[in-house]
């Protein structure tokens, strides 16, 4: 205690020395502090948009489906599944879809196609489907057969609302299957690639040409809060205890997606580290100084009997102070900044719009992480760079520290 108190009171007599090591190490703390938050925002926004306007939190299929996508299997009573997701808290809505591939022509122009059947409303409700036509419309109410064509796979095509499209593919019972449909309208769903092949029919339409009556291949979650989606789908496995179903949450059936956001997550810790390297260096350079200023001084300690321990702990007592008071002052202006970040953003110079929903700027989040992971990298970094001055300071002989001018 008696140590601290000494360290306490050396950090005040270089006031305008001690000043500019904390402000070094408020700044680490404040710029490590916007990059996590900036990340963390960034990372959940990206997931958030491809989960929650595509591909859904959660997804329920048929055992295999996803290690082998096949016609046959399906989920049987999926609206009574749907009621019991439905039931379930933290659910915003769900989904059901089915998937086939075929061969589209529009006049003399043919083209391989993915057949995607949806229920317009609730995949409305879901995924915003219908602000994702650029041409065109949604499906009417009528009994008219129509279909939705991806933006690439429509000017693969030549294909414009209004034009008729025949589909051949195979159904269920094995039969050929073909009919003739609309184009309602013309989707960017925001992945290019999966525009070139995207025809979407009403899930009805879909079941009859594939003989899939009553049946679907995957139900699609969105829940409220994306950090629950583990506990959520644990939740929506035991509500329907069908063994040959599985909900998979998605980190699973977009596993790719998953780990490339994992893998570009990594940047921040580069970034931290480069922030650390510079405030590790302005400290080191700042507390090396004063203890070579000192040596006559850690001398007089070593001549009176104070061992080189206590030496060692003097000097890095005397970090641990600036940095606890650099920790303080950075946390205010901290959360000032992240709270800025978090409503106002920052800019891109431009907008885009991407799944129907149009970006212009990026946002931090404001959590517990963005705080606690620069403290403990400003902390555990001060302590580490005072180490050689302290031992230094240890080692200091007092007889020749005190011929020291």
């Amino acid at each position: 205690m008696i140590t601290f108190k000494m360290a306490y009171r050396n950090v005040w007599r270089q006031k305008r020395r001690t000043l500019l090591t904390v402000l070094t190490m408020m700044g680490g703390f404040v710029l490590s502090s916007m990059a996590v938050a900036l990340s963390d925002g960034a990372y959940n926004f990206v997931i958030d948009l491809f989960t929650r306007t595509r591909l859904g939190h959660i997804q329920i299929h048929g055992r295999g489906y996803l290690d082998k996508p096949t016609l046959y299997n399906t989920v049987s009573d999926y609206e009574s599944i749907g009621r019991q997701v439905d039931s379930l808290s933290g659910i915003v809505s769900w989904a059901p879809r089915i998937y086939s591939a075929g061969l589209a022509s529009v006049r003399e122009r043919s083209a391989g196609v993915r057949i995607g059947g949806i229920d317009p409303a609730r995949e409305t409700e879901a995924t915003n489907f219908d602000k994702k036509i650029t041409k065109g419309r949604i499906f009417s109410d009528s009994d008219t057969l129509e279909t939705i064509l991806g933006q690439g796979l429509a000017e693969a095509l030549g294909a414009e609302p209004g034009d008729s499209l025949v589909i051949l593919t195979q159904g269920a019972d094995g039969s050929i299957a073909n009919d003739l449909y609309m184009v309602a309208g013309i989707l960017d769903s925001g992945d290019p690639l999966s525009d070139r092949t995207a025809m979407y029919l009403r899930l009805g339409d879909a079941q009859d040409l594939l003989v899939l009556y009553g049946r679907v291949h995957e139900m699609a979650v969105v829940i409220e809060d994306i950090e629950e989606v583990d506990h959520i789908a644990a939740m929506i496995s035991n509500a329907i205890d069908q063994p040959d179903l599985v909900v998979e949450p998605w980190q699973v059936f977009a596993a790719s997606f998953y780990n490339a956001m994992k893998a570009d997550q990594q940047g921040t810790w580069i970034m931290i580290l480069i922030i650390v390297l510079i405030v590790g260096v302005g400290v080191l350079n700042t507390v090396l100084m004063t203890v070579l200023e000192r040596t006559r001084e850690y001398g007089v300690l070593r001549a009176v009997g104070v061992r080189p321990a206590q030496v060692s702990r003097l000097v890095i007592y005397e970090v641990v102070v600036m940095a606890i008071g650099s920790v303080a002052v950075g946390l205010v202006l901290a959360l000032g900044l992240n709270y800025w970040l978090s409503q106002t953003g920052i800019y891109y110079g431009t907008t885009f719009t991407y799944g129907g929903v149009e970006f212009s700027r990026v946002y931090g989040e404001m959590n517990v992480r963005s705080y606690v992971i620069p403290a403990l990298t400003v902390m555990i970094s001060a302590v580490f760079v005072s180490l050689f001055p302290a031992v230094k300071a240890a080692r200091t002989l007092p007889a020749r520290a005190m011929r020291t001018h």
